[in-house]
């Protein structure tokens, strides 16, 4: 009986994890090309597992932009959103661990430490390098987390401005299995229009609350209308 033919196209899951605010969900719009995961300057403004799908040529990448980890697990709401994320990192095929390049803490500590149980190769990704004057600086943060964990590769980049995205995007297009498309073509996301619409109102919210941090915000939506 002849061996069954692998299929020319490619398709994989990329989870993409880090502690609250470190930039996720802008990482995850820039990469697929439009606005899938909401963002706001208020921590932990993810919630949910959100889904997004990339599809160009033969490779299709389905990324996980998980809720940040948060060292504090009294709130329910934090316990929720930790225990999200980990899950995101089961099944995957490559994670990205995203930091702050302005700022490391313990949160950062906590986030690579999770990663020991992962079985995925994983790529330290340092964001908002936009905003460094001095590259210089960098280097000893970045050896005190490559201490803590062997990263297959290291990409500094500005997921607001773009800057060597497309650098990190060819890596995982090139992690990616051979593979059947996981989803048609035409889709960028698995969610459905009503929770998308419930998100950006969600979002509009937390943008316009201040210094409130409205952690028992929920948008229920009623009717919605194409």
């Amino acid at each position: 009986m002849a061996d069954k033919q692998l299929p020319d196209s490619r398709s994989g899951y990329v989870a993409i994890v880090g502690k609250p605010n470190v930039g996720k969900s802008t990482l995850l719009n820039h990469l697929v090309g439009q606005k899938i995961s909401i963002t706001s300057r208020k921590p932990q403004t993810t919630r949910h597992r959100i889904t997004g799908i990339l599809t160009e040529a033969q490779t299709q990448i389905v990324f996980v932009d998980t809720p940040g980890m948060h060292q504090d697990e009294k709130r329910t709401l934090n316990r929720y959103m930790n225990r999200a994320a980990g899950s995101s990192l089961q099944d995957v095929d490559v994670i990205l661990a995203l930091v702050d390049g302005t700022s490391w803490n313990e949160d950062d500590e906590l986030v690579i430490k999770n990663l020991a149980s992962a079985g995925a190769p994983v790529a330290l990704v340092v964001n908002k390098v936009d905003k460094i004057v001095s590259k210089e600086s960098l280097l000893p943060h970045l050896q005190e987390l490559s201490a803590l964990f062997d990263f297959e590769q290291v990409f500094p980049l500005s997921a607001l401005k773009g800057t060597n995205v497309d650098e990190l995007k060819q890596y995982l297009i090139d992690k990616m299995p051979q593979s059947e498309f996981i989803y048609p073509e035409d889709y960028v996301t698995d969610r459905s229009m009503r929770f998308m619409a419930a998100e950006l109102v969600r979002e509009k919210l937390m943008r316009q609350l201040g210094n409130e941090l409205p952690y028992a915000t929920t948008v229920n939506v009623e009717q919605y209308e194409v």
